[in-house]
């Protein structure tokens, strides 16, 4: 058996399924492919990977990301997305510090926020393979 990871449906639970709507559909401009029958919203673009978004009642969510996003630029994208009122979360802990709100690894650039129903997200940018691109 093998899993085909392009089509892939991540699903975050959410408290309030229209503001959440509203986040990913405006703020982060994901493409709307429509609701499902148990009130879900999905996003994503024709045969790639969806992002489910499932009405929850508990308002349990993950503590840790649950959805990262790969950007070419991530100090432009990260000020774009500031400049449509995303607040990026900045950390000072012995394993993980932010400058900017990026945290640079030997590997990658990342930089976490959260949506509108308190599911930890990612922009991250592979420096490694820009790298080695260049070389």
């Amino acid at each position: 058996m093998t899993l085909v990871l392009n089509k892939a449906t991540t699903v975050l639970p959410v408290d309030d399924v229209e503001r959440a709507h509203r986040f990913y559909a405006e703020a982060l401009g994901l493409p709307h492919r429509g609701v499902a029958d148990d009130g879900s919203d999905l996003f994503g673009s024709e045969g790639g990977p969806m992002l489910q978004l499932m009405p929850v009642r508990d308002g349990m969510h993950s503590e840790h990301t649950t959805l990262s996003f790969e950007v070419s630029e991530i100090e432009r994208t990260v000020q774009e997305m500031e400049s449509k009122g995303i607040q990026f979360q900045d950390y000072d802990l012995p394993d993980l510090k932010t400058e900017n709100h990026i945290c640079t690894t030997d590997s990658e650039k990342c930089a976490w926020f959260m949506d509108t129903e308190h599911n930890i997200l990612c922009v991250h940018e592979n420096i490694t393979a820009a790298a080695d691109y260049q070389l």
